[in-house]
């Protein structure tokens, strides 16, 4: 007889699953605790949204689909945000979920609820095993599934009687699923492409985190060094082709998309993070050369799919480095590559003159460069030894241009479904990724590496407790909570609204945060003390001296350190988000888009 839950955990065995993620309780429990008997890593979160973010990062980082258990009904509604975060982002997940008793249903069981209908139409395939000898091959589908194709996420619900029942199944080892599929491209379809951008009179590259996923970076640092294409990096796609290149135009990111007239897509999707594709932020009638691994998502938007090529990126990327020879872009004296220069010229002088503002409270301009100088003084940032994490609206918006990426999978953020809270999680996945004794996510990247932070205050709340896991597993993440007092911006006198609020509850009155915006939260909370009570060391900085010395103490600690880094409010600047299009199109727009 062999218990269920060991079952469950062998199957996990089998394929190759080296850590999960979770939060544990009946009937789950017993799956955790039979998964780290046959060597399995089990990291324990305080919440279940934490703990599936960080499964589908640590997917992301490894190529692997990551593995989150929880319990089910509460539990289970509590994971299902993860579930669109992992499809949005083409991440490969694998949730298991408990729930009641199958012969228990319909009858107002513990927790009961039916979990398919609602994950079945957001995960690419939700499964219920209905017999113990059934388990292992649905994992096994769930498993193949959220990795095969277009990665994404895998649901399977485990009855408690199959998770805690005694069944007399024989062991039937399974094979592990190494890799995915891959396939390339037909060559007349790579001749097109580079017909297209040898008679581009303004190309541009544009490089994804799905290029990072597919670790597809050697190829394309040979096409962008051989061609010598300018290069536009999206946010997780920084550091494929390192950032210190010549050829990254990062900087004139508006300026490139509203002039290029044929773009190499790789990686990337035409979703918000690009704008779509469409006018008037790109130039109407430009020529989309996308490569995907998915058939579907080409000539999405209305562009003309002829140019676009199916197949899996480093293989289709290495076709095209092969069949281009030794041709090279000769445009650096166009009035195009004239017109990157200046704007990437004017763009750095305005960030830098923002970084050097004396004022305190410090811009976060200022924070993110004294941050920055201290971290590359302390490591090697070549070799890739940080990995840096970012959320929230400023401070990953701004941190992103400041940061710069050597390396591929060492950064990571909201991404493509903009979700807060994925901070500590990520942080958590990275740090498992990258310093457990397997490493499955150091391919390329080897060595132990610091995790680092960059939290806004708002994006912090929404998962700062597990920096209490962060210490019970000892993981020396350095987590910097850049405070403005609220949500975008804080309020001019927010000060002065707060200790009126303080002074009414002293006197006995009603505190009614009448002065207070709906932006506004607590005057400059005392972030740093939540590190205290999880055993690590809790810092504030004021000026850039203080942070500079924040920095080197939490860059060396061994344990978790949280450094409240008090700055400007940002009152005075309009609320807005770049990358948000709210407004309906003009008719001259809906024309545009036509074209």
């Amino acid at each position: 007889m062999v218990y269920g839950a060991k079952i469950i955990a062998q199957a996990l065995q089998d394929l190759g699953v080296q850590v999960i993620f979770g939060l544990p309780g009946l009937p789950v429990i017993d799956i955790a605790q039979e998964s780290m008997n046959l060597g399995i890593n089990f990291i324990s979160f305080r919440n279940e949204q934490a703990a599936v973010l960080a499964a589908s990062s640590y997917g992301y980082l490894t190529g692997k689909p990551g593995v989150c258990i929880c319990v089910g009904g509460p539990g289970v509604l509590n994971t299902f945000p993860g579930i669109p975060h992992a499809a949005a982002n083409c991440w490969p997940l694998l949730l298991l979920g408990g729930s009641s008793e199958t012969h228990n249903a319909n009858k107002g069981a513990f927790q009961e609820m039916d979990a398919l209908p609602i994950f079945s139409p957001h995960a690419k395939l939700a499964l219920r095993p209905p017999y113990p000898e059934m388990v292992p091959s649905f994992v096994r589908d769930a498993y193949r599934a959220a990795m095969f194709g277009r990665p994404g996420p895998a649901f399977v619900d485990l009855p408690a009687n199959i998770i805690m029942g005694h069944f007399d199944v024989e062991r039937h080892k399974l094979s592990p699923l190494l890799e995915a599929p891959k396939a390339v491209a037909p060559p007349e379809k790579i001749r097109s492409a580079i017909e297209a951008l040898k008679t581009a009179k303004a190309p541009l590259v544009v490089v994804g985190k799905g290029a990072a996923y597919g670790r597809a970076e050697k190829q394309i640092q040979a096409l962008i060094e051989r061609t010598g294409l300018p290069f536009l990096p999206t946010p997780m796609g920084k550091g494929v082709v390192p950032d210190a290149s010549p050829h990254n135009i990062s900087a004139a990111r508006s300026t490139a998309m509203k002039t290029a007239d044929v773009v190499l897509l790789l990686g990337a999707r035409l979703n918000w993070i690009l704008t779509f594709g469409l006018p008037p932020k790109w130039k109407s009638g430009v020529k989309i050369i996308q490569v995907d691994i998915s058939a579907d998502e080409l000539g999405k938007n209305g562009h003309d799919p002829s140019l676009s090529i199916v197949g899996d990126l480093a293989l289709v990327v290495e076709q095209l480095v092969n069949e281009i020879g030794n041709w090279r872009w000769q445009g650096q004296s166009s009035e195009y590559y004239r017109t990157l220069q200046a704007a990437k010229s004017k763009n750095e002088e305005k960030a830098a003159k923002k970084a050097s503002a004396g004022k305190i409270p410090m811009a976060y301009e200022k924070a993110f460069g004294v941050i920055q100088e201290t971290l590359n003084s302390l490591s090697t940032p070549n070799n890739g030894d940080i990995v840096y994490v970012s959320e929230g609206a400023k401070a990953m918006d701004i941190s992103r241009s400041i940061f710069t990426m050597e390396h591929p999978r060492i950064r990571l953020d909201a991404g493509t479904y903009a979700t807060m809270g994925v901070g500590p999680a990520y942080a958590i996945a990275a740090y498992a990724a990258y310093n457990y004794p397997h490493a499955e996510g150091s391919a390329g990247t080897r060595g132990r590496k610091k995790i680092v932070a960059i939290e806004g205050d708002s994006a912090f709340g929404f998962s700062a407790m597990e920096v209490e896991t962060m210490g019970r597993y000892r993981m020396d993440v350095l987590i910097f909570v850049i405070n403005n007092s609220g949500l975008y911006r804080g309020d001019a006198d927010s000060k002065e609204k707060w200790q009126q609020l303080q002074d009414m509850t002293v006197a006995g009155s009603p505190a009614r945060p009448k002065g207070l915006s709906a932006t506004s939260l607590g005057y400059e909370t005392d972030y740093q003390k939540i590190a205290e009570v999880a055993g690590g060391i809790g810092l504030v900085a004021r000026t850039p001296e203080e942070l500079k010395e924040a920095t080197i103490k939490g860059f060396q600690a061994k344990v978790p350190v949280v450094v409240n880094v008090i700055v400007d409010t940002q009152t005075d600047l309009e609320m807005d988000f770049s990358w948000l299009d709210m407004a309906p199109p003009t008719d001259k727009k809906k024309k545009e888009q036509k074209l």
